[in-house]
């Protein structure tokens, strides 16, 4: 049917990427913390409390951005609500630079987590609503690449500022303003979603977009199909989400948000030091397992974007929680043992991550939800995943300390099994359909 259509695919590729950037900022708020908290402590002499919270603040913002991001975008367009967390970014990356104080750090890096997870929702919903399906899922783990990469671009820049003086930390941070900035401005070029469009009765701006993306006839069939699914009121409350039609979409999306959290493995990248220091790693053996890890996920995160369209979300998904399953029980067993070899087992799980459960879960995410609930649905399925990740990273050191660092990855191994039974037998395959056709799915059409 594709074969039919006259698709722009630099043009699909070139919006796609532009909205990613968002991605490339997660990564980028994720990572610098790693490389500036020990310079604020020396700074701000912080106390573990405050060392805590530094870290766990962007969770907390991130939370607040899900929120504000799904009524944003459903009331006033997916661009105004990038361009709003483009904004954010901007500003916190400077805030952050030249905070007098930890409170004012911890302020600002709170609302950075506030633009993080306003991008976390709207940078794949965005492309997904403009890809067309036989691109959409290796469109929409753009967004999952530009995260890794800002992760290991960090990590290099960190480790090269790591020698310049007591005030490193403010560039480390404050240089997050000049991916912002080319965030922002790119965003400006971006179109607004062709199906938000229609779903506001702005049916001339959406055939437009369609048309530069796909040709005429693409625009025709598509609109007639938007039309097909479109509610007849555009106003809905948070009720609209507990509907029998809607909660089991829903219900999978929390799911999905949740395994991927839970199944253990942002541990290796948030507690690398922690982890290889417990098998004998030297500090300088542990920064080079960090630049291992980053690579790792890159390379593999390109994997997943040429195979995601090709073998489809479902059989990854079941591959990943497998593969995590079997790759943590021998990490396990090895870290008992205080072998080096962990490091080998970690950084194929890293692999198999990279290639599944990370980029597959927010191609998912990006799909399942009726077009009417999809900004409100996505948030929602967001917040449980950054609840979740705070849930992980607030455990483990505890449960390192009391159990052995190695006893936490025999209970992920226990979460992925749940995972795969999960997949198994409540996640469909969304490869080459519609959002449309998924409405009629979830719908019961």
């Amino acid at each position: 049917m594709n074969s039919q259509f006259k698709f722009n695919p630099g043009y699909i590729t070139g919006i796609s990427f532009i909205s990613a950037l968002g991605g490339y900022l997660f990564g980028f708020d994720f990572a610098v913390i790693a490389g500036a908290l020990p310079f604020l402590k020396e700074q701000f002499h912080f106390s573990e409390a405050q060392e805590g919270l530094t870290t766990a603040t962007l969770a907390l913002g991130c939370i607040v951005g899900c929120m504000i991001a799904g009524y944003f975008s459903d009331r006033f367009g997916r661009k105004k609500g990038l361009l709003l967390a483009a904004a954010v970014f901007l500003v916190s990356s400077l805030a952050m630079a030249v905070s007098n104080s930890s409170t004012h750090f911890i302020i600002a890096r709170f609302f950075a987590g506030i633009g993080v997870g306003m991008a976390s929702v709207l940078s794949p919903m965005y492309i997904a609503e403009v890809a067309p399906s036989h691109m959409r899922g290796r469109m929409v783990a753009i967004n999952q690449m530009t995260i890794v990469t800002g992760i290991f671009i960090t990590n290099l820049v960190n480790y090269s500022l790591r020698d310049h003086g007591v005030d490193a930390w403010r560039w480390m941070v404050g240089l997050g303003a000049a991916p912002s900035f080319l965030f922002l401005a790119g965003v400006l070029w971006l179109p607004e979603s062709p199906r938000w469009l229609m779903k506001n009765k702005k049916s001339d701006r959406a055939t437009a977009v369609l048309t530069k993306i796909g040709g005429p006839a693409y625009a025709a069939v598509t609109i007639a199909s938007i039309q097909t699914t479109a509610p007849e009121d555009r106003k809905f409350s948070r009720a609209a989400l507990r509907d029998k039609s809607v909660l089991p979409a829903v219900i999978v999306g929390i799911g999905l948000a949740v395994f991927q959290q839970l199944c253990g493995i942002n541990v290796v990248f948030n507690y690398t030091a922690n982890i290889f220091e417990s098998i004998g790693f030297s500090q300088d053996d542990q920064l080079k397992q960090m630049v291992f890890i980053g690579l790792i996920n890159l390379i593999c995160t390109l994997v997943a974007m040429w195979q995601v369209d090709k073998l489809g979300r479902k059989p990854l998904m079941l591959f990943g929680a497998a593969g995590l399953t079997l790759l943590y029980i021998i990490s396990a067993v090895l870290l008992q043992k205080h072998s080096p070899s962990a490091s080998w087992s970690l950084l194929a799980a890293i692999g198999v991550y990279a290639m599944t459960l990370a980029p597959v879960t927010w191609v998912l995410i990006s799909e399942i939800f009726p077009n009417k609930v999809r900004g409100m649905a996505t948030a929602v399925a967001i917040i449980a995943l950054w609840l979740s990740y705070a849930l992980l990273t607030f455990s483990f050191p505890v449960l390192a300390k009391h159990l052995g660092t190695y006893t936490p990855f025999y209970m992920y191994a226990g979460i992925c099994v749940l995972g795969f039974l999960f997949v198994k037998n409540k996640v469909i395959e969304t490869k080459g359909k519609s959002l449309e056709e998924m409405d009629d799915i979830f719908l019961g059409h």
